[in-house]
């Protein structure tokens, strides 16, 4: 069992560092709001610090899960950040979806305090934390890899080291790309399937069996077509990570005018007041229009 520090109890960090706990880690939490620690320590055996320098004193892993690039470094960085509290040897696994930039910038910056890191962003949304069956995509040293990976299986089915600092993220924006274009083929074809007078129900049950089969579809389809949104991974948080995947783009000259035409939709749903929507609600800008 391993001393842990975990530092962002939001709609993923909350579970995941609840199951490190139920697997018997010792672990001690840290929240921008001390509310939603106190809540923590009330479900889960652990405890909390008033700053993330203290949770991470003597944690053999640290673990962040926060909002973005500058969310990450307001918590590792400066006189009561991680870095500070981190003893030589220990390893930052950073579960955060952020730019594979700031990855390297940070392990930069720990390798400059003998400090392993990792960027370890996960896949599977609040139903996979509570769970405990996310995909976790990792970059960095195998060394480092190698001591993380039996603690992150805590609340993983699958953990796989991509590369060097920075995989992580980068395969994290493929996955992003992948659901954003799947999102709005869905949408697209439930639209369809109504505005032609079919039973989209039905018709979701036939091709769920055939080649259009997707985790999309079984899983969001009915409420889709309920209209149905108040839940899941926000069109916000979605266009943060579509506004890292087209900047990363821009650097690689890869071509993704699918992603950014999604993008733009999503800034239509945001407009509708539904920046708080699950992404599945790009059929309601479909609806608007027809």
């Amino acid at each position: 069992m391993a001393k842990v520090a975990f530092i962002g109890l939001g709609t993923m960090g909350f579970h995941m560092a609840g199951h490190l706990a139920c697997e018997g880690h010792e672990v001690c939490v840290y929240n921008r709001s001390a509310a939603k620690a106190e809540l923590w320590c009330d479900e889960f055996a652990g405890e909390s610090a008033p700053t993330p320098r203290e949770a991470a004193k003597d944690a053999e892993l640290v673990m962040t899960c926060v909002g973005n690039d500058d969310d990450l470094r307001s918590v590792l960085l400066g006189a009561d950040g991680a870095f500070a509290g981190m003893a030589p040897g220990s390893v930052l696994v950073d579960h955060t979806t952020a730019s594979a930039e700031v990855a390297r910038e940070l392990a930069a910056l720990a390798a400059e305090h003998e400090l392993g890191f990792l960027d370890a962003p996960v896949s599977g949304g609040q139903a996979g934390a509570e769970a405990g069956m996310l995909s976790v995509m990792v970059g960095g040293d195998q060394a480092f890899y190698d001591r993380a990976a039996p603690v992150i299986e805590s609340y993983a089915k699958l953990v796989k080291r991509m590369g060097p600092v920075g995989s992580g993220q980068l395969t994290k924006m493929v996955n992003q790309i992948c659901v954003g274009g799947l999102v709005q083929a869905l949408a697209e074809a439930l639209n369809f399937a109504q505005a032609a007078g079919l039973d989209a129900q039905a018709a979701m049950q036939v091709i769920s069996h055939g080649a259009a089969q997707s985790w999309q579809l079984e899983h969001r389809h009915q409420t889709m077509l309920e209209g149905k949104f108040d839940f899941g991974f926000a069109v916000d948080w979605m266009r943060k990570d579509l506004a890292i995947i087209l900047e990363e783009a821009r650097r690689n000259g890869a071509q993704l005018p699918v992603t950014a035409l999604v993008d733009q939709f999503y800034a239509e749903v945001q407009a509708m007041g539904g920046g708080r929507w699950d992404t599945s609600s790009l059929i309601a800008r479909l609806r608007l229009a027809r």
